[in-house]
This record gives structure tokens, sequence and C-alpha cells, in this order.
């Protein structure tokens, strides 16, 4: 029978293998032609290995606390309210139990999470997310790691106010508003002051001994030197529809004579008309986009800034000069127009004799050529959004919350609800003190919070000069 017949050859076949039968592999994929019979067959890829999930993080215990050190904890919490923070964020309570409960373990636990949170909101500032709507600055001050040996330095060093006071903004104007929260105010000023005061807190701590800080609400944007304003000049910033997101960038030169690149949000603004060029596929010859050459109509005037940045945003002249003269400056579709920029690209390009002097920018600029010129020394440039500024004198400049963001500012810092988005101005509910805040209050943990975002001049800019 057949099946004999098969059972036969299998025998043979197991004495000719020494007892085991190769069976030919059938080929990954079904369709695959099989193997030709005598073919050498080349040797199959070895298989990889996927790497090894990443282990989790090591969570360390609490350090142990002394009575001491957690007493000083204590209070710096009881006195946070001078840097427009609220203690019941910190748990002064359950801090204070667990020094008097004797209990060591329950000591570390307690003073550690105080001290992380508090640490944390003087760094990176109390309010997170989007709640700081449309901030985009990157503040690296303090991580996780960071943190633990700030600890641990504190508690071998007993410097704990000292290591959490080593955090705060180094900027003049944050000392210049912590200064004015202390003058008796009503509620809704006092925390008009505490949000700015945050605000410097979503920066980092160290801005650079030279930078550029464009502050949107004032319309201005200034070049400041080792704590000194070298250069300030009138800015026209996003309109309530194209609003300035805050950002940090390196500005690294300028382009003279610049196309202007037409952003495909506005495209339909400038489509067809003259004295722009359509961009097309060279495929289908569909418009991509517009641009506009260089010349007396230029939207970005004669030169503008090199700052790379995600959202595309840079200083930039203007051939609109008259915007200027207007007491509230929000135009733009985004990005800063200056007023003089001219003068602040000329100062930058001859630093430290460099090529680009006053006359070759004049030739330049002369010769309607698109160029590029870049600065000695790049320099980080800040866009900002701070609603108040303090005088060395405690006096309180305001400047018009062009965004309407305050609102929501204050609630997060008083860890109330958000207003409403109709809201034009800080709600009166919300004008109430940080300090009514109890410890049942539910302080959001920093490990909650996503984690992020001028060294302000000695001067203030005047109100809407």
């Amino acid at each position: 029978m057949r099946i004999r017949s098969t059972s036969r050859m299998m025998v043979a076949a197991l004495a000719l293998t020494g007892g085991s039968i190769a069976l030919a592999q059938r080929p990954a994929d079904p369709i695959a032609p099989l193997p030709t019979p005598g073919a050498q067959q080349m040797p199959s890829a070895p298989l990889v290995t996927p790497p090894p999930p990443p282990a989790p993080p090591v969570v360390l215990p609490p350090p142990l606390w002394s009575v001491a050190d957690a007493q000083e904890l204590l209070s710096v919490i009881q006195s946070i309210g001078i840097d427009g923070l609220a203690p019941a964020d910190y748990a002064p309570g359950p801090l204070a139990a667990a020094i008097q409960s004797g209990d060591a373990n329950l000591l570390a636990s307690t003073a550690t999470d105080s001290f992380n949170k508090l640490s944390s909101d003087l760094a990176l500032g109390h309010v997170r997310g989007e709640d700081r709507i449309d901030w985009h600055v990157v503040d690296k001050d303090l991580d996780s790691e960071r943190q633990r040996a700030l600890l641990e330095g504190a508690l071998a060093q007993h410097r704990v106010e000292d290591a959490l006071r080593g955090l705060l903004p180094t900027h003049p104007q944050y000392g210049a508003l912590r200064i004015a929260l202390a003058e008796p105010r009503n509620a809704a000023v006092a925390n008009v002051i505490r949000l700015n005061m945050d605000r410097w807190r979503w920066l980092p701590r160290d801005l650079g001994t030279r930078y550029i800080i464009a502050n949107v609400p004032a319309y201005t944007a200034t070049l400041v030197e080792n704590g000194v304003a070298l250069s300030r000049h009138k800015a026209v910033a996003g309109a309530i529809k194209t609003p300035t997101p805050q950002l940090s960038a390196m500005a690294t030169g300028v382009i003279l004579n610049p196309w202007w690149e037409v952003p495909t949000s506005i495209s339909h603004e400038v489509a067809g008309k003259g004295g722009f060029v359509p961009v097309k596929d060279p495929k289908t010859g569909q418009v991509q986009r517009w641009r506009q050459p260089p010349g007396p109509s230029n939207a970005l005037g004669q030169m503008k800034f090199v700052m790379p940045n995600p959202y595309a945003i840079y200083l930039h002249d203007t051939n609109a000069k008259s915007r200027f003269n207007s007491q509230v400056r929000a135009f733009s579709h985004g990005c800063i127009r200056t007023d003089h920029i001219g003068d602040l690209a000329r100062l930058l390009l001859a630093e430290d004799g460099g090529a680009w002097d006053d006359a070759k920018v004049s030739e330049m600029l002369a010769s309607k050529k698109t160029t590029p010129a870049n600065f000695v020394k790049p320099l980080p440039a800040y866009i900002v959004y701070f609603t108040a500024a303090a005088t060395l004198d405690g006096t309180i400049v305001n400047y018009d919350d062009v965004y309407k963001r305050d609102g929501v500012v204050i609630a997060a810092l008083l860890d109330r609800p958000r207003p409403k988005p109709k809201s034009t101005a800080p709600e009166a509910a919300l004008a109430t003190s940080a300090a009514t805040k109890t410890d049942t209050a539910s302080p959001v943990s920093s490990a909650a919070r996503p984690t992020r975002q001028v060294q302000p001049v000695p001067t203030v800019p005047p109100k809407n000069r």
C-alpha cells in the first residue's frame, strides 16, 4: 500500500541522515517559489532580538530630616507669601504635625514632599501647562536629579532656606515686584503682582549677561547687557486674532533686503495681488505659497532678524512705520515689528570689530540684494508677556492685558477653576488673597504638573509709549 511505501521511504531517510529528518523550511512568503531541489541555500539572517524595555527610574527613599532642618523648612513655608505663593500649597499643617510626632520616617516623607513642591514652584513657577497660554519658553533650571542633589546638599549643610532662596529669579524686576507686594494693597492689585512674579519664574533664572527681551503688553523690545538697557525700541506685536507666542530663540544675525515668505494662514489675503510672487509646484503647476520680493512695499522692511524657532516668529523692520505712533500696537500677524531696528542690528553686527560696519550695511541695503549678515556674538532673544512692572520706589506700572490672559493665570495661581473664555478681566471672585487658603486645599503636586517656561532692566518702560 501507499502508506507502507511511504513508511519505508521515511525509514530509509532516517538511516541516511543518522536518525533525523531534515525538513525543508517553508518560505516566509507563501507566494514565493519553493527552493530548487539540490540548490545551495543561503544561510538565513540571524534573528534580531529586540532590546529589553528601559528599566523604570529608581525611586530613592526620602532622606532623613533633623528636627531643626524641618523647622527651618516650615518657617520658609510660612513666610512664602512674600514671593507671591500660598503657604497652604506646601502643607505646613501636616509638616508641623510630623515634627511633633517624633516619627523619623513620617518626618522624612512629609518634609521631603513639601520641599519638593516648594522648590519646584520657586524654580519653575506654580502655574503650569496650558494655563500659561501660548508660553513656550523652556526653563531647565530644575529637574528631579538636580532637585534631589539640592535637597541632599541642603540637609548635609543644614541650609534649607538658602537652598530654596537660591532658586528665585535674579532679575531686578522680580525683586522690585517682591518689594511692591509687601506694601498694603487690595487683593486684586496684589494678585496682578503675584501672577507677574510667577511669570518671572517661568523664565530661566539666568537669562544671560546679554540678551534681547520683547514684552508684548508693553510693546517694547530692549537690548540688555549686564542688567543695563543699552537700546530700547517701540514694537508692534501680534493682533488679537494672531497673538504673538512667548518663546526664546538664539538671534544669530539679520537678513538684509529680505523676501517675505507669506504665512500659509494668510496667503489668501495676498493671492493674486500685485507685488507678490507665486511659488508653484514644478510638476503640477499649482501655487504652493506666495512671496514678496525686497522693496519699499515689503512688509519686513529692510531687514529681519534670524532667530530660528518652531513658530517662525522674529523681530523685523516694517514699511508701515506710522503704527509705532499708536498707543495700542497689536497689529501684526505674530512677529515683532521693531522701530529703528537698523540701529539695533548695526550695533550687534559691528561688535568686536566685526566685518559689518555701518558703511558696509548701508552699501548692501542700497544694493537691494538679499544678503545674510551674522552677528559677531549671537545672543538669546526672549519674547515675554508681563502686564505689570515695578519701579525702584515700589510704584506699579500696569500694561494692558491685550490678550486677556491674566484671569486664567490668577485662577491657576489660586488653584481655582479656569474662568470662562469670554472673561476680559480678572474675575472679582478671584481677587481673594491667597493668604485665605487653608491646609485643606488640594495643592497640585509638582509631579502632576507638566514641567515646562526679563532679567528686568533697572528702568521700567513707560506705559504704552
